[in-house]
């Protein structure tokens, strides 16, 4: 595990919400995962899991609302200094990665480019 500062920064919403969603799925104990992959129609997409446990060489961010976000080391060198936030919103609500890196957003907010 390595550090936390300077990886991605966790509102209060995201982490409440992220902690609600783990105990609804019955893991109350569970940490979520952010991670980059390549696809949608910009070039990337974030993914977001649950996982019961930190990989090697994972970043380690303590979020308000008692949640852990993992981070991989290869995602981490993509999302630095984004935020995780949460929209209650009906259309287009939900966990977000707001990413000031991310130069161009698809029109669907799935995918984006650096």
């Amino acid at each position: 595990m390595q550090g936390t500062a300077g990886v991605i920064s966790v509102t209060e919403k995201a982490g409440r919400k992220a902690r609600s969603l783990a105990e609804k799925e019955g893991r109350p104990e569970a940490l979520l995962r952010v991670r980059v992959t390549a696809g949608g129609c910009s070039g990337f997409r974030y993914e977001l899991s649950f996982s019961d446990a930190p990989s090697e060489g994972d970043h380690v961010i303590e979020a308000p609302g008692g949640m852990r976000v993992l981070v991989d080391p290869k995602s981490a060198a993509i999302v630095e200094g984004s935020t995780l936030d949460f929209n209650d919103a009906l259309l287009g609500g939900g966990l977000r990665m707001i990413n000031p890196r991310a130069r161009d957003e698809c029109a669907c907010g799935d995918s984006f480019s650096i």
